[in-house]
């Protein structure tokens, strides 16, 4: 993860199936200083690519959630950002959190049905050619590195093991948590209607907003400047 940066609200993300922290470090530059962004390091990628990935979200958030206190450092301020299979994760660790010294500004997630809602279409346990024509149907994307061979060996194990845990998602609580939430959405997405990504209202006794952008499910991808403006607009509300 990042290095501390003082009282400087982080803006903690998590990452979508088969993604790393890489991804959000052009955000870095993008935030121009607005927050010291900080990233979830799940097991099988990047830095950790020779441990074991989780294939259950309440139990990669708890044993997530001790190395993102230190992190973020005592009495931190952090607002948490999840798209997709990170939504839920985010979610999770917002309940973690609540526990811990660090204060939880706003959840931010994308591309995400409300927490209690399972997936319907699913890809976990398909062959390998059918499990990524799935994940690329679903997404309306496809990583240009499943193309290669030795980066697909690399990957695909990471990217089944994330979908399985994101299809199996049950929430540890159905409690709701007591920060704001802000749903975003592509309002091209083929896999996430509108009404499904405003289920997250009854997940917060907070205030919640709804945001849409241009694009499909991975709207993320060329949009991140502006995603980081609504976040901003959105704590300044």
């Amino acid at each position: 993860m990042s290095e501390a940066g003082g009282n400087q609200t982080a803006l903690l993300c998590v990452p979508f199936a088969g993604a790393g922290p890489s991804f959000f470090h052009p955000w870095r530059e993008l935030s121009a200083g607005r927050w010291r962004i900080a990233s979830v390091e799940l097991p099988g990628r990047e830095r950790r690519v020779m441990e074991t990935p989780y294939r259950n979200v309440v139990e990669a958030a708890k044993n997530s959630v001790d190395d993102i206190v230190a992190d973020l450092g005592e009495g931190a301020r952090a607002v948490l950002f999840g798209h997709s299979l990170g939504a839920v994760l985010a979610y999770e660790l917002v309940h973690l959190l609540s526990t811990r010294d660090v204060h939880v500004e706003r959840l931010v997630v994308s591309g995400s049905p409300g927490p209690w809602t399972q997936r319907e279409r699913r890809a976990a346990g398909q062959p390998d050619d059918e499990f990524l024509a799935r994940v690329e149907e679903f997404a309306g994307f496809r990583h240009e590195a499943l193309d290669h061979p030795e980066m697909r060996e690399l990957i695909l194990p990471v990217l089944q093991a994330d979908c399985e845990m994101h299809e199996s998602y049950v929430p540890s609580t159905d409690e709701p948590v007591s920060v704001p939430i802000c749903s975003l959405r592509g309002n091209s997405d083929g896999l996430v209607t509108a009404e499904e990504a405003q289920q997250w209202r009854a997940a917060t006794t907070s205030d919640f907003s709804y945001v849409e952008f241009p694009g499909d499910h991975m709207y993320l991808v060329d949009q991140g400047r502006e995603v980081l403006d609504v976040i901003e607009a959105e704590a300044a509300r």
